[in-house]
């Protein structure tokens, strides 16, 4: 087998492989007495049809499926003997077939980059200093009270906080315009979820009233059509309510599963997620500034290959999610960051010989499965899931190089609130 390699750009390669003639003629001559055994043709008894008519029937489709193989065989041979390392799948092209002569193909491909890990002993790194405070709890337990709000109709004007039912169509120049109008929408006062200055103007009003809305679109509003242009809303309002928050008591701990301890159980279990929550935060902050300081500090040149199967995974991801954006060119940025970072950790893990802690893997496993029913049988799911299980092993190790990288750092502290945190 003949070998011949060349560099067509950057990471592309194009392999040509020759196998002798007397190898391919060969195989497509076993293969021919071995279908002469058992082929059925008209005229002829099983087992008995001569190899000539064989070789004239089939010869053509036996010379592919031979190459075929032979190409297969030969393939992971050939780059093993030229010391290449393929990124993503080959393009493979026959160039000569024909019997008597050498099967010869070319193979076109990238290869992976010869990569070079910046040093980064000269890298700041902040390290978010938090505590979970009472009042960080207070916090916690008036958001989980908020999500367990009733509404009551009220018969008197609208104040903030208060939720009333309207319908609204929307004019722009008199003109109507797409997504003018709806019928039956709970809006709560102060919610922000309308276009700035909507919910003020709708503040005094009462159950069975018509108000006009003035409003202008903010100038970058996700349609162009209306985006920083005034608009009147003709607003009906149906109904006017306020809303009934539950007491902190221990028949509110008891709508969270919490029985025996009551309230003071709830604040203890609510303070215990938020501890874990926060060491997690402060994990992925560290992380982020040393993969950003790795990536900033890198010149690395990525195979196209790779990008474009990660752009393939992330459009999927936002496919499931139902985000309609499915434009490839908007993913490539993210991707090519993916794809940089990736090799770079392979690349530390390598050089340092850093291996995966088992123990560390189990204990992340273990956190995971805290926010479910029955965690035993969460972990056990974990191990009998290879796919799951890689995923958690995959972030245990970035976990591992972030640690040694950020071991060659400064790293000091910078106090914080838990909001402040949770929220960046």
């Amino acid at each position: 087998m003949q070998v011949s390699v060349e560099t067509t750009s950057g990471l592309e390669r194009r392999m040509t492989v020759e196998i002798p003639a007397d190898q391919i003629d060969q195989q497509v001559e076993t293969k021919l007495q071995q279908l002469a055994r058992s082929v059925r043709l008209d005229g002829f008894r099983p087992g008995k049809v001569p190899l000539s008519v064989v070789k004239k029937r089939y010869g053509d489709q036996v010379r592919q499926e031979a190459a075929g193989e032979l190409i297969a065989s030969t393939y992971e041979q050939a780059l093993q003997q030229e010391n290449l390392r393929p990124a993503g799948e080959p393009n493979i092209q026959q160039t000569q077939n024909q019997a008597g002569k050498e099967l010869q193909y070319v193979a076109i491909f990238e290869v992976y980059p010869e990569i070079e890990p910046p040093a980064l002993n000269g890298i700041t790194l902040e390290r978010p200093q938090v505590a979970v405070t009472e009042s960080d709890v207070d916090n916690m337990l008036e958001k989980l009270r908020r999500q367990r709000v009733t509404w009551s109709p009220v018969e008197r004007a609208a104040v903030e906080g208060d939720r009333v039912e309207i319908d609204f169509e929307g004019t722009i120049d008199g003109e109507a315009f797409a997504g003018n109008k709806a019928s039956g929408v709970p809006l709560e006062l102060g919610s922000n979820s309308m276009i700035p200055g909507f919910e003020e103007q709708l503040v005094g009003v009462n159950a069975g009233e018509s108000k006009a809305v003035e409003v202008t679109f903010p100038a970058d509003y996700g349609s162009s059509e209306v985006a920083g242009k005034k608009a009147v809303f003709d607003v009906k309002v149906h109904a006017v309510a306020t809303a009934e928050v539950p007491p902190l008591d221990d028949e509110f701990a008891r709508l969270f599963g919490v029985g025996d301890g009551g309230l003071a159980k709830l604040r203890e279990e609510i303070r215990h997620n938020m501890e874990r929550e926060l060491q997690a935060a402060i994990k992925s902050k560290l992380k982020q500034q040393v993969f950003e300081a790795l990536l900033s500090k890198a010149d690395i040149e990525v195979p196209a290959s790779l990008v474009q199967s990660e752009i393939s995974a992330l459009i999927k991801k936002a496919e499931s999610a139902a985000d309609a954006a499915t434009d490839r060119g908007q993913f490539e940025a993210e991707a090519r960051r993916r794809v940089s970072l990736g090799l770079l950790v392979a690349e530390i893990v390598k050089r340092n010989q850093l291996q995966i802690d088992p123990e560390r893997v189990r204990a992340t496993i273990e956190d995971l499965a805290q926010s479910y029913e029955k965690p035993e049988e969460v972990v056990q799911w974990y191990y009998s899931n290879q796919e799951m299980l890689a995923g958690v092993q995959t972030l245990v190790m970035e976990e591992q190089v972030m640690e040694w990288i950020a071991g060659q750092a400064e790293v000091v502290d910078k106090p914080a609130s838990f909001d402040e945190l949770m929220q960046a």
